[in-house]
């Protein structure tokens, strides 16, 4: 097994840097049903110049390079436990070099491990099989879309669609309702496993299972089949879009698998997963760990060409969206003159603030001057190089509704005039925009190559104690685009996509199976 660890230090580079094609041409289907010249069209072009750019650097598509799992089968009699030492080689060599951000955090002291190893971390699983080569599938499901999981327990109440009993029936308002309540927060237009049955622990196995299958395969089981065509349509009639801008584009791809259960539990799960769907695989000779064959990649690479994306970035536009530059410090005038739908272009120094800032500064001072200021909601990935100057590998936008509780009272505190991520904010942000003078921009999510090209320059870091991805990084950007969803007029784009969207899902509430 001498080349095993080298197998899956390429397998791991690949599944970072280089979609699957199964998930590229679910992505082109996706663009050509999309209505030229809207924030949808734009987004998805903005994601499909991401994907060519991070294919042609050999670098992370989105910057939450996630949790790993390994699903590997293996012939009888093989050496597991050398075998994870070697994966765990190749996930530290790969952190190493910039391929994976340092993701693996203790729970209880919030500690980063700094090489993707940790209690848990990666996930590893083993089956036996009777052939003799050895099949090693890997998927690296981000943060963001992780937390737009869900699981129902049925008979229940589901909002928008009434009663869902234990059937068929019961089934598709939950799996219709997993996509409506991931609105953009999750990066769609995405893609959904559903697993039916089980108990709570493995009705989850099962709907990331199904995640492993091919974006384009049939369902064995004649009503499973049905019902996934059924959802993939409905859901794109929802609105939701692409990043929850609104659009054609919500769904890109579902797969549901059911097991058997006890008579008292009735569970529904669905693994939800972003646009930036990581999942490649490979078969290896079992005497020398050699790659014998990749999986994921029959049938035409699509390529995303310049020319195509400016096309569906510019044709039948009746009205172009406003831009505004904007360079810290930024007036509370020029944050008010803003509106829901205009483009701002930032210019000069933003810093980064996730979760372990917005915590910190609640309690504690900023490290340096926030008046005026831009914060991004970005975990990025940095590597340092001979001369001890830190550069930026990949850097999209985080989730911003886990900061809801903090965001507002800290922009107050501070004087932050504008922040940037994806998926927008609550009720309690939009307010304190409203009061202080502040503004949201969204982002495109997974877009980590896009933005980093922005970045001109690193001017600092503070609160490394936190982390890479929690530090607070002093950044120098230049034509940095994010689009208005919420403005200090109480206007939310968010908040309307979703009021829209629940009022289309009910539309399915009377029974169909």
């Amino acid at each position: 097994m001498k080349e095993f660890k080298e197998s899956m230090y390429n397998l791991i580079v690949e599944t970072s840097t280089n979609l699957p094609h199964d998930v590229r041409r679910a992505i082109d289907q996706a663009i050509q049903k999309e209505n030229a010249g809207t924030r949808a069209a734009l987004s998805l072009a903005t994601i499909t110049q991401n994907i060519g750019m991070a294919d042609d650097h050999v670098l992370p598509i989105c910057q939450d390079t996630g949790m790993l799992t390994f699903e590997v089968k293996v012939p009888v009699g093989a050496n597991q436990i050398e075998m994870k030492k070697h994966i765990h080689e190749a996930v530290k060599q790969a952190t190493t070099d910039g391929k994976l951000r340092p993701n693996s955090v203790d729970s209880l002291t919030g500690e980063n491990s700094g090489d993707n190893i940790g209690e848990g971390t990666p996930i590893i699983h083993f089956t036996q099989w009777e052939k003799d080569e050895i099949d090693v599938r890997l998927i690296m499901k981000g943060g963001g879309c992780e937390n737009k999981n869900i699981q129902y327990s049925l008979p229940a109440e589901i909002e928008g669609l009434g009663r869902a009993g234990r059937d068929l029936d019961g089934i598709r308002k939950c799996i219709l309702h997993s996509v409506y309540q991931a609105q953009g927060q999750g990066c769609s237009a995405g893609f959904i496993g559903v697993g039916i049955g089980g108990d709570r622990i493995s009705s989850y196995a099962l709907a990331k299972e199904q995640l492993f299958r091919k974006v384009d395969d049939v369902n064995p089981n004649e009503d499973l089949a049905n019902l996934e065509d059924y959802v993939l349509e409905k859901a794109n009639t929802l609105g939701i879009g692409t990043m929850g801008f609104g659009g054609e584009a919500t769904l890109l791809g579902c797969k549901i698998g059911a097991g058997n259960r006890l008579p008292a539990s009735f569970f529904v799960s669905v693994a939800y997963n972003c646009w930036a769907f990581r999942r490649l695989g490979v078969t290896l000779d079992a005497e020398n760990g050699a790659i014998q064959s990749w999986l994921y990649k029959d049938g035409d690479k699509v390529t995303f060409a310049e020319e195509e994306v400016a096309a569906t970035s510019e044709e039948t536009i009746d009205e172009a969206p406003r831009e505004v530059v904007l360079e810290a410090p930024i007036t509370e005038e020029q944050i008010r003159e803003l509106k829901v739908g205009d483009v701002a272009v930032i210019n000069g120094i933003m810093h980064t603030g996730r979760d372990a800032i917005h915590h910190h500064l609640m309690e504690n001072d900023a490290p340096i001057d926030l008046n005026g200021q831009v914060i991004y909601h970005c975990g990025p990935v940095m590597l340092k190089d001979g001369d001890g100057n830190w550069h930026v590998k990949a850097a999209g936008p985080t989730t911003s509704i886990r900061e809801e509780p903090y965001q507002g009272d800290i922009m107050k505190k501070f004087g932050i005039r504008a922040v940037i991520g994806k998926g927008g904010m609550g009720p309690k942000t939009l307010n304190a925009l409203g009061e202080h003078g502040g503004v949201y921009l969204n982002a495109i999510g997974g877009a980590a190559q896009y933005y980093a090209d922005c970045i001109k320059g690193v001017e600092g870091v503070d609160l490394m104690e936190f982390g890479i991805p929690e530090a607070m990084w002093h950044l120098r950007v230049e034509g940095f685009r994010a689009i208005v969803t919420m403005d200090s007029h109480g206007n939310s784009l968010h908040k309307d996509v979703e009021k829209t969207s629940l009022e289309r899902l009910s539309q399915y509430k009377e029974r169909v199976y």
